[in-house]
């Protein structure tokens, strides 16, 4: 007989090997020109329950949780998915839902709007049926809405690696929207750096397996580069950054599950993932391009399709200066910063 933790194990594990084999066959996508929405990933994503992975069951949804959203998360990262994974489901479908909002099919993005019902580099929202905003009244109260693509004035951006990152207009003066809490905003901004982290961490698993393989094969002076001490070092450098990466995503994640995002620990554990990704993507980067020399800035290789994502996600949802500002700043009012990191 087997207890609940290994069923649980089992099922994981299964899940990850699942998520493994439905983003291997992803589009090559190049740098150079904007990213494409990949429709029949999406389709598969939407067939699987993927799509909305952590909705309630009784709105459409799969109802899974942090846990299974982080490997879910890792896999599209290391897999380049061309595709608002988290948007839909961690930040759009959670806002409806915490609204109480309908939630209904289709592809949406999220955007935390201005006074004035702007929004800089939104993720693939010229791709999304509908975009689910947040933003503050003037009465003091914040406000979320699900907006048609229709009606949202848009100008075309992208980000550093070709994904798109809209700017747009929503004229919210005859927008009624339903009331949520300021802290709503708050936790937004959280759940949004959680999800690019753990993003950052598929891509520099993938990143780092690149650099193994080429180095393992690529022979250069009779020998191959891996047997050169400057490479072993750069690629022992990858290793190091991306689980120190890892770990910290991790302990941000059960912090989550077992906290939730209004606990001060669980904001904790977040900001210190997002500072440790942010700073490790340029290590990963510097370090990769370096072993694989000019083969990696190719079109035709895949390494930069991961560099120049890490490189992009660390400044969305708070830079990595700002991440590392509230670390300084808890330790700073706590005064014990030996309990933050262990507790």
């Amino acid at each position: 007989m087997t207890d609940n933790t290994t069923r649980d194990n089992t099922e994981l594990r299964d899940f990850e090997r699942m998520l493994a084999e439905v983003f291997t066959a992803g589009d090559d996508h190049r740098i150079g020109a904007v990213i494409e929405f990949d429709r029949a990933l999406w389709g598969t994503l939407s067939e699987l329950g993927l799509a909305r992975l952590t909705g309630d069951e009784s709105v459409g949804g799969s109802g899974a949780g942090w846990t299974e959203a982080a490997l879910l998360l890792t896999a599209a990262g290391a897999g380049a998915v061309a595709l608002p994974v988290a948007e839909n489901d961690l930040l759009a479908g959670w806002l409806l839902a915490t609204a109480g909002l309908e939630v209904s099919d289709g592809v949406r993005t999220a955007a935390v709007l201005d006074g004035d019902g702007t929004a800089r580099f939104v993720p693939w929202a010229r791709n999304a049926d509908s975009m689910v905003v947040l933003w503050p009244g003037a009465d003091g109260a914040w406000r979320v809405a699900d907006i048609p693509r229709r009606q949202i004035e848009l100008t075309e951006a992208v980000n550093l690696a070709s994904e798109p990152r809209d700017h747009i207009r929503v004229d919210i003066s005859g927008v009624p929207g339903a009331e949520v809490s300021a802290s709503v905003a708050e936790e937004f901004r959280y759940r949004g750096a959680l999800a690019r982290t753990l993003s950052s961490v598929g891509a520099m698993d993938r990143i780092l397996e690149l650099v193994v393989e080429h180095v393992t094969a690529r022979v250069q002076f009779g020998r191959p580069l891996g047997k050169f001490q400057a490479v072993q070092a750069l690629v022992s450098d990858i290793a190091a950054e991306s689980a120190l990466a890892r770990a910290a995503a991790d302990a941000a994640v059960a912090a989550v599950v077992d906290n939730g995002f209004g606990s001060g620990a669980t904001r904790f554990a977040v900001a210190a993932a997002a500072s440790c990704t942010g700073h490790a993507a340029a290590v990963v980067t510097r370090n990769a391009h370096q072993a694989l020399g000019a083969i990696g800035f190719t079109m035709e290789h895949e390494l930069h399709r991961h560099t120049n994502r890490i490189l992009s996600w660390r400044s969305e949802f708070g830079t990595v200066a700002s991440w590392d500002a509230e670390l300084v700043a808890a330790a700073v009012a706590t005064g014990e910063v030996w309990s933050l990191i262990t507790e």
